[in-house]
């Protein structure tokens, strides 16, 4: 057994602190701590590096931390990270997972992921099949260590979160659980390209820093090398074998040139071995990953890239047992924003007291709790209120329509007929803090800041103060009457909430390539809002010149609206802080946004009070 995973500190139970009736969830192991930390026992032991070979002969480039003072055979428990960030550099300490792991009496293994780092071989693709494989073999491995106790939690954050689900789906019995943290759960519609729009900004940065990680270079997002020593080779001739090991990674090209050449999901490219975004999105492999039964306890935030909506659906379409956390974070959590509380107000849980959690997960499944434990617990900030935990999501919750109308408008009753035209400004930008940037390297901490700074180049409507509160929760869903003088297009919706005294704050956004609006009616997700397929069978270009409806869901949200706040949408066409322009050349499109009762509007999902 392992060793000494107490929390030192006092924890609060999230809805006895924030004075919410949780009622159903009380009775779970699955819940959400907002104090505390955990104080472990056992320091570093030292660290081992090592080659593991594969069935195909590339050897993987493992480090392993165990407490202090272990012997050989002393059993552990043991905590799994597989990385294309390199699992260390050179003359550094290890990885910051093993300090946050090794005290509480776990031995940690991190490795470089195939094609990356120390390892030998090539990565063409994020979790390629070749590299998911390689997870089986290493738990092999891990189980046949002497001192190991035969069971393996996956965890990761980003990248990281990914292959920790990859090991779940490998089905293997040395896996008692993961812990994903702002993982990716469908590449192409949380990341690369939301709604079929190439995000070609994240793109091109976060692959330009992966290819030169794996050529051995630290690259700043401008494109400047910095000073780094570089990966950690593996023993005492590592340097031979890490040179060997890059000249096998030199031949990949960058993953972002790939991505370019996508505009639908089971688009089958070349440079990937003719895969396609399907066979490397773990949401495809749900019910392998269901079929494991491993216990996850996943971390998601409303405003990092899709990650709240690839949680809402992990939640809703997996039967792991399952603690699901989404808060207002950046991407990894450490820098929270909630624009509708004062600034500067703390919004726990911290990053120590995340690492609480975690712990405790860990304890869960290594026990043989967590597997037994029945049901999913999803734990959810409230923007203006505060934490909140259900069993069920989406809520049960009253559609509440407002209609785009003339004046600027945001109206609960249809206007009569008419349109407001919009030329498209393909030079429009968002915001460098946004939630695309966060999750993709180009930026840390999230923060949209006072909206009005957009008007002006936006279609914007907005309502009359609301007479009383108003709670949203779920996935707004919006519904465009459109006509275009192109044969496609982007179109960009924004949520905000204005307050007295003008401040417009962001609460969430969606967007929709015209081409995949057919909505996809056999969705396994339909109840979350209106579903699209994004494959070439469902294609739909628009005819210039005749009307056509875009209907979508937003990124789903929670926000608490005072009386006196007023509703905001704003309309776009393009951003290119973050997207294409769509369509990629020729002139920009001129559009119609029609109104009336079958004009344009927005179903907002309203929790009674």
């Amino acid at each position: 057994m392992s060793e000494s995973k107490e929390c030192a500190a006092t924890q609060l139970d999230s809805c006895s602190e924030t004075g919410i009736d949780c009622g159903q969830t009380q009775d779970s192991i699955f819940r959400l701590d907002l104090y505390g930390t955990a104080a472990g026992r056992s320091k570093l032991g030292p660290l081992e590096s090592l080659y593991v070979t594969m069935r195909d002969g590339v050897r993987l480039a493992l480090d392993i931390v165990r407490p202090m003072g272990d012997e050989a055979n002393t059993k552990r428990d043991t905590i799994l990270v597989m990385t294309r960030y390199w699992r260390g550099i050179k003359g550094d300490p290890p990885h910051r997972e093993a300090g946050r792991f090794v005290p509480h009496g776990y031995a940690v293994v991190v490795g470089d992921v195939r094609g990356t780092g120390a390892s030998f071989g090539v990565w063409p693709y994020p979790c390629w099949r070749e590299e998911t494989l390689d997870f089986t073999e290493v738990l092999d491995w891990i189980v046949a260590q002497p001192w190991s106790t035969g069971r393996v939690v996956g965890y990761g954050s980003s990248y990281t979160a990914n292959t920790a689900e990859w090991m779940a789906e490998r089905n293997h019995p040395a896996m008692k659980g993961i812990i994903p943290r702002f993982a990716s759960y469908d590449p192409y519609e949380y990341v690369w390209l939301p709604s079929g729009i190439p995000a070609v900004s994240g793109a091109r940065l976060w692959g330009s820093l992966s290819k030169n990680l794996d050529l051995n270079m630290l690259v700043s997002g401008d494109g400047e090398r910095r000073p780094s020593p570089g990966v950690r080779p593996v023993g005492p001739g590592g340097d031979a074998d890490l040179a060997a090991a890059l000249r096998d990674h030199e031949s990949v090209p960058p993953v972002w040139e790939g991505l370019e050449q996508v505009t639908f999901k089971d688009d089958r490219l070349a440079a990937w071995g003719e895969a396609s975004m399907l066979d490397w999105s773990v949401m495809e492999a749900a019910d392998r990953v269901s079929r494991s039964g491993a216990p996850i306890q996943n971390w998601a935030s409303w405003f990092d890239a899709g990650t709240a909506q690839g949680a809402v659906r992990r939640f809703v379409g997996q039967s792991n047992p399952m603690n699901v956390i989404i808060g207002p974070w950046n991407h990894g959590g450490d820098s929270p924003w909630d624009p509708l509380r004062a600034d500067g107000e703390a919004i726990p849980p911290t990053p120590p007291t995340q690492d609480a959690n975690d712990v405790r997960f860990a304890d869960l499944c290594f026990n043989g709790h967590a597997a037994r434990e029945q049901g999913k617990i999803l734990h959810y900030y409230t923007l203006g209120e505060g934490w909140k935990s259900t069993r069920v999501w989406p809520l049960p919750a009253t559609r509440q329509r407002w209609y785009m109308a003339s004046g600027s408008r945001l109206s609960s009753s249809p206007d009569e007929s008419g349109f407001d035209s919009f030329q498209v400004d393909p030079a429009l930008g968002e915001v460098p803090s946004n939630r695309w940037a966060t999750s993709t390297g180009g930026a840390g901490k999230v923060d949209y800041g006072d909206r009005r700074q957009l008007d002006g180049v936006r279609l914007g409507y907005t309502s009359d103060p609301l007479n009383s509160e108003l709670e949203i929760t779920g996935h707004p869903v919006v519904h465009l009457n459109i006509t275009s003088t192109r044969e496609d297009g982007a179109f960009f919706v924004y949520l905000e909430a204005v307050k007295p005294d003008g401040v417009s704050c962001y609460l969430t956004e969606g967007q929709l390539r015209a081409l995949h609006r057919k909505v996809w009616t056999d969705s396994p997700f339909s109840a979350l809002g209106p579903q699209h397929s994004y494959l070439k069978r469902d294609a739909e270009p628009l005819i210039p010149g005749e009307p056509a409806i875009l209907t979508f869901s937003l990124h789903p949200i929670s926000a608490r609206l005072p009386a006196g706040y007023r509703l905001r949408v704003c309309l776009a066409g393009s951003d290119k802080t973050t997207f294409a322009n769509v369509p990629a050349d020729g002139a920009p499109p001129l559009l119609k946004f029609h109104r009336g009762a079958v004009g344009c509007y927005i179903d907002l999902p309203i929790i009674a009070s």
